[in-house]
């Protein structure tokens, strides 16, 4: 048993508890490429454009909602995620974003009837901002990947892929916070191996196992939006260190040039954020074994189509 609060029992219960709310994703044959069989899960095709409400709904189903509803920092896609959980539920929500979030991402949290309060600066600082407001409301906070309710939420995409890929060996997945990639690593618990892959500008997990702890890191790069969080999570980091099989990393161009690929051979918009699995494939940051049967994890889809396409 590793050293965690989540456990696969916590992430079938999960399963149960937001089935209906969320979308079974497909996956995608890409076929035989860099010495392996490859396929990819299309989580950017979940409500709201990334896997996030996964973890938002859990959280919410699972916990007591206070009348000022609930409230979470983001840099888009949890804040997204957060707003749809709650106009679905009946509930009213305040998200604050880091002003380094796309407009894209900003107007769709906005649409979805939240209170959206722009922080100068990156997550962090969101994270700083709403947490000051939790204190005065009451609200409850919603964390996008510190809490056990959420990263049980992410981990069901790990029960999918036990269902649609009966001979998965390992699977390849971006990290920023941490929460996804906690959330199915505890799943597997290393029947598959699990891989995480980071930006260089936000290579925070790559510090912490470094480190032997959450350390805080440098963020930037094109990324950073969705994956720069400067510190992974007390929750997510025993999680990663004991379960993770390793992280690699990759540079910018290389997501850049996975986003491209996504769209030129199989029409998938995917936000550089939601690439970067590709791209450690691509640029051979990850490199397979002989026949294996790699799965990569196309997690988001929230960018203004003309950067991809252009």
């Amino acid at each position: 048993m590793h050293s965690s609060t989540v456990q696969p029992n916590d992430i079938r219960d999960a399963a149960e508890r937001i089935a209906g709310r969320v979308r079974r994703t497909p996956v995608l044959e890409l076929g035989g490429m860099y010495d392996a069989s490859v396929v990819a899960k299309l989580e950017l095709l979940q409500h709201t454009g990334s896997f996030k409400p996964r973890g938002a709904f859990n959280k919410l189903l699972s916990s007591e909602v206070p009348p000022s509803g609930v409230i979470a920092a983001s840099g888009g896609n949890f804040g997204l995620a957060v707003a749809h959980a709650a106009r679905e539920t009946g509930y009213r929500a305040e998200i604050f974003v880091p002003s380094t979030s796309p407009e894209a991402k900003v107007a769709k949290v906005r649409a979805q009837g939240a209170t959206v309060h722009v922080v100068e600066g990156y997550y962090a600082e969101a994270q700083a901002a709403a947490g000051t407001r939790h204190e005065e409301t009451g609200a409850l906070l919603m964390h996008p990947f510190d809490q056990p309710e959420v990263i049980a939420g992410q981990g069901t995409i790990g029960i999918e892929l036990d269902e649609q890929i009966s001979d998965l060996d390992s699977v390849l997945v971006a990290i920023g916070g941490g929460g996804l990639i906690a959330g199915i690593a505890a799943w597997f618990e290393r029947r598959v191996r699990v891989v995480g892959v980071e930006p260089t500008g936000c290579a925070t997990m790559t510090a912490a196992l470094a480190a032997g702890e959450p350390v805080v890191g440098q963020v930037g790069g094109v990324a950073a939006d969705s994956l720069g969080s400067a510190r992974v999570g007390d929750h997510v980091f025993p999680i990663a260190r004991d379960l993770v099989d390793r992280v690699v990393l990759v540079e910018d161009d290389a997501i850049r040039e996975a986003q491209r690929a996504l769209w030129e051979d199989v029409h998938v918009i995917a936000e550089p954020g939601g690439a970067a699995a590709f791209a450690a494939l691509r640029s051979g940051a990850y490199q397979p074994r002989n026949d294996e049967r790699v799965c990569v994890l196309v997690s988001g889809g929230n960018c203004d189509p003309t950067t991809v396409t252009g």
